[in-house]
């Protein structure tokens, strides 16, 4: 059993978030203990944002993330989120440069405990979302759900940021449709050669949207912060809203919001909360692990309940 060390269970809007301390160390989180601690109700997790020590000088770490299925993620916005609220109160700053496989976040934690992410510019080229066709207009592909002459879902807003994303625009409730079912199809379309995140988005003023999510690699999620970008840069870009949205996530526990703003020098920047649930210790190698709170009680292994 490899040595243990610090994490954090959190969400941002509901989205499960382990956040695992991997600094001083050169292994990993595996992809084994992903999937064991996801087996686990208590550590059931979307996203491990694990922390390791920075590869390149103006960065204050490396983030590693793995969805629920062991599978690498290339970003996540709430989980970032998480980690800045994790770092900040562990050193007081509010300020943080984080590198990513997917590039440099900057992210700030505002005074009144919202954080800021600046999440990079979208891709929209086919080649770089990547879609397995050559799609001149990406703002509307060719993808649908249901029969032909009455489909249910049909004509994504496909891009990048981060992850491939492809946005269904509906006219009703996005809770109004059996994402469950449909979800997994498209996540695994052929038109995805690296799968997608698929979401639902309604419009609902010149100002605001609603949406739901099915994440690659971690199914029908309560919040996708990366998802949440998607739709607000795909609404403007489509001439739906104007560039700053405030998203109501439909799944979210919390009806607090994410504000997007696709600013003028390309950049999205995601605005919302964070909230630490609990901390213990884990194995990294194994997925076994303690909560602080759990002293004289065992471990956990697994799907394991001590």
């Amino acid at each position: 059993m490899a040595e243990q060390v610090e994490f954090a269970r959190m969400n941002g809007l509901g989205n499960k978030i382990l956040v695992i301390d991997m600094r001083g160390r050169a292994d990993k989180v595996t992809p084994e203990a992903a999937v064991a601690l996801n087996a686990d109700a208590a550590t059931q997790f979307d996203q491990i944002m694990a922390i390791h020590d920075p590869k390149i000088a103006g960065t204050d770490a490396f983030i590693d993330i793995l969805n629920c299925d062991g599978s690498k993620a290339q970003a996540c916005g709430n989980g970032t989120r998480c980690v800045v609220q994790a770092l900040s109160s562990e050193t007081g700053r509010k300020v943080f440069t984080f590198q990513t496989v997917a590039g440099i976040l900057n992210a700030r934690e505002h005074e009144d405990g919202t954080i800021s992410v600046d999440m990079g510019k979208p891709a929209f080229a086919w080649d770089k979302i990547p879609l397995s066709e050559e799609f001149y207009d990406t703002s509307r592909i060719e993808l649908q759900i249901g029969p032909i002459d009455a489909p249910i879902l049909h004509s994504p807003s496909a891009m990048a940021i981060g992850n491939p994303h492809a946005i269904f625009w509906v006219d009703r409730d996005p809770m109004d449709f059996d994402l469950e079912r449909f979800g997994p199809l498209l996540e695994n379309h052929p038109i995805f050669p690296e799968k997608a995140n698929i979401t639902l988005a309604q419009v609902t003023s010149e100002t605001s949207l609603r949406t739901r999510t099915w994440e690659r690699g971690a199914g029908l999620t309560l919040a996708c912060g990366s998802a949440a970008c998607a739709a607000g840069v795909s609404a403007a870009r489509t001439g739906r809203t104007g560039r700053t949205v405030t998203i109501d996530v439909a799944s979210a526990p919390t009806r607090q919001p994410l504000v997007i703003e696709w600013r003028e020098d390309d950049h999205v920047v995601m605005t919302g909360p964070a909230e630490w649930e609990w901390s213990g210790k884990v194995d990294p190698v194994s997925g076994e692990f303690s909560r602080d709170d759990d002293v004289g009680q065992g471990s956990h292994q697994g799907a394991q309940v001590h």
